[in-house]
Formats: structure tokens, C-alpha cells, sequence
């Protein structure tokens, strides 16, 4: 089953890290990433720019409005994924805790939805 597995942080606790830790940080998700490769369980995983670079679109009878920033103010803010291959949700459960992220903010994990293939 695919999962995805959404980081949130902080991105002023982030930013507040010295510059040594985020490299380690950085370090360890790219060895997760790596592991996750090399099982074959990798499916996607990018980080995001900043919440500051956000654009938010909304379509209301028929006109579009697109605002800077994020959809909502929060003390987290989505700061990249990771696309999964999992047995079930346990094991997602599992490898979210590998994720550096987990110790700062928190892991979403989602299931993602079959969707059939445009024919």
C-alpha cells in the first residue's frame, strides 16, 4: 500500500538550529531516503521551499483568487514528504519515526488513494 508520509516543522525552530545540526539533519534523511531506495520503497520525496514562497489558490462562482502564503497560519508548517511503499499502516508507522523530522514537528501519514489510470 502506498503511503505518504508529510513532514512538519517548525520552520523558525528550523532555521534556529545551528548550521551544524541542520547539516546532520540533512545528512540523516538523506541516508533514510537512501535505505528507503535500496528497498525498493521509495516511490517520491522532495522538500519544500518555505512557507513565505506559498501561493494559495481558491475558484469561488467562477473567479480565481490566488493569494501569497500558505493555506493557513499554524505553528507547523509542511516542510517536504516522503512517497512510500508499505506493508500496512504499522510499518508506515515505522518508518515515519526514522524520519529526522519526527523529532523536531511531526509526521503525517496518509494512505494514498487508488486512482485509475487515465486509459
Amino acid at each position: 500500500m502506498q503511503y505518504l508520509l508529510l513532514i512538519y516543522e517548525n520552520e523558525k525552530d528550523w532555521s534556529a538550529l545551528p548550521e551544524e545540526e541542520r547539516a546532520r539533519s540533512f545528512e540523516e534523511y538523506m541516508a533514510f531516503a537512501g535505505r528507503l531506495h535500496a528497498q525498493g520503497r521509495l516511490l517520491a520525496g522532495e522538500a519544500l521551499e518555505s512557507v513565505e514562497t506559498a501561493t494559495t489558490v481558491r475558484v469561488r462562482h467562477g473567479e480565481t483568487l490566488a493569494t501569497d502564503g500558505p493555506f493557513a497560519e499554524t505553528r507547523e508548517q509542511l516542510g517536504g514528504f516522503f512517497m512510500v511503499e508499505a506493508e500496512d499502516l504499522d510499518h508506515a508507522v515505522r518508518l515515519a519515526t526514522e524520519i529526522p523530522g519526527a523529532r523536531l514537528g511531526a509526521i503525517e501519514i496518509r494512505p494514498v488513494m487508488p486512482t485509475p489510470k487515465p486509459q
